[in-house]
């Protein structure tokens, strides 16, 4: 099967491309692709910044360059369910954004998943009560990108999936201000995230390393799910 991954850092993908086969890159028009072979199917993997519009662009370039069977929109997201864990798989059941829900496919595996519905917004979902609040609306999860290349594939007709990390708890309120922190690029000022943590050291400091290792947790957990997954 040809499948395009869709996420917003190259590093959402280290667990992935430790297990792929000939990773090479792509020149599409995007901040990073890859293509290669990986757990039976030809993929190509592309990362193109936060929120929906960079994620939009990403998938259309890549289903132009690859005409892909599937389109998947992965990496790391926020728990909204309170029985998710770091690194728990949640496959979207269906993606709401841009207004409107869009369908997403089943995905099947060795390893367990969460199943439900992933919410995109266009910032950092940081508090616990920001969190209560879209939990209340019926979302598993939250993130930034999905419902962008939701609509890509469907203005194409290629089947859409979600599959998502947890890196952050329904209960947790984020110190850094992370969406302070996202600049036009699509990317974070790690810098000013870093002067900033300086304001209260004991607080911030501690949670970016903590939300480091989450990081690398979840990755290889993706890469380990994907690695059995049936689409």
């Amino acid at each position: 099967m040809r499948l395009v991954f869709v996420a917003a850092d190259p590093r959402e993908f280290t667990g992935v491309l430790t297990r792929a086969e000939q990773p090479r890159r792509a020149n599409i028009g995007v901040d990073w692709a890859r293509i290669a072979r990986f757990a039976g199917h030809e993929v190509m993997l592309v990362a193109n910044g936060i929120g929906q519009a960079r994620a939009a662009a990403a998938a259309g370039a890549a289903a132009e360059a690859f005409a892909p069977e599937g389109i998947v929109s992965t990496g790391f997201c926020g728990g909204l369910a309170p029985e998710l864990g770091i690194a728990d798989i949640v496959a979207a059941s269906a993606v709401e954004g841009r207004q409107r829900q869009f369908r997403a496919c089943p995905v099947s595996s060795e390893r367990a998943l969460h199943s439900g519905v992933v919410c995109t917004i266009d910032h950092v979902a940081r508090t616990a009560e920001e969190k209560g609040r879209l939990r209340a609306g019926g979302a598993a999860a939250v993130e930034m990108e999905a419902a962008g290349v939701a609509a890509r594939a469907e203005e194409r007709g290629v089947p859409f999936y979600c599959v998502r990390a947890v890196t952050d708890l329904a209960g947790e309120t984020l110190a850094n201000d992370f969406n302070g922190a996202l600049r036009s690029s699509g990317y974070f000022d790690t810098m000013l995230i870093l002067r900033n943590s300086l304001r209260d050291p004991l607080v911030r400091v501690p949670e970016l390393l903590r939300l480091r290792e989450r990081c690398f947790l979840a990755a290889n957990s993706l890469g380990e799910f994907f690695a059995g997954c049936h689409f």
